[in-house]
């Protein structure tokens, strides 16, 4: 049996969760979101309000999918109550960001060009410094993806360390050239 799949999911107080067949929506303080979950599984309410996954039969497909479908579940419900963030810090000389909008930033990243990024709906960001920035959202999965787009942008380099990294990143670093 999966460790995770049988996990109940903990619903809080302020987040309603409507599960219609095989879709689900949660609703919460920051927004909704809504999951098609997969054929073979089915999600339901326990007696103390939980949410548990479970699955018809030990196939292959099932099992794979019963712990991811909890998973995402749970996320859901974070992401309606507390949210998710991502960290990135930008390193090199002259590398900077600057806050356009909430939704806009504007990088120099050692390009002959400024390099602005829009967010998709939902998505916030926060600059705290001109080399610390935040990517916010309810969605876990499109959070990730945000901040590995403006990751993409100029990633670290293994010889000066510099580019745009995840805050605690390390970067194997090479030695370089032996000079004489």
């Amino acid at each position: 049996m999966s460790r995770i799949g049988r996990l109940p999911v903990p619903v809080p107080s302020g987040v309603e969760v409507t599960l219609e067949g095989q879709s689900v929506s949660v609703t919460g303080p920051k927004g909704s979101l809504a999951l098609r979950v997969a054929e073979p599984i089915r999600i339901g309410r326990a007696d103390n309000g939980e949410l548990e996954v479970t699955r018809p039969d030990d196939e292959r497909l099932s099992r794979s999918l019963h712990g991811l479908t909890r998973t995402l579940v749970a996320n859901m419900v974070t992401g309606v109550t507390a949210g998710y963030e991502k960290k990135l810090e930008i390193v090199g000389v002259g590398y900077r960001v600057v806050a356009k909008s909430p939704t806009e930033l504007e990088f120099a990243l050692g390009y002959s060009h400024p390099v602005r990024v829009s967010a998709p709906e939902g998505i916030t960001f926060t600059v705290e410094a001109p080399t610390r920035l935040a990517v916010i959202g309810i969605d876990k999965q499109q959070v990730g993806e945000v901040a590995a787009n403006i990751r993409k942008l100029r990633k670290p380099e293994p010889y000066k360390g510099k580019g745009v990294r995840y805050a605690g990143e390390k970067v194997r670093r090479k030695v370089g050239k032996a000079g004489k």
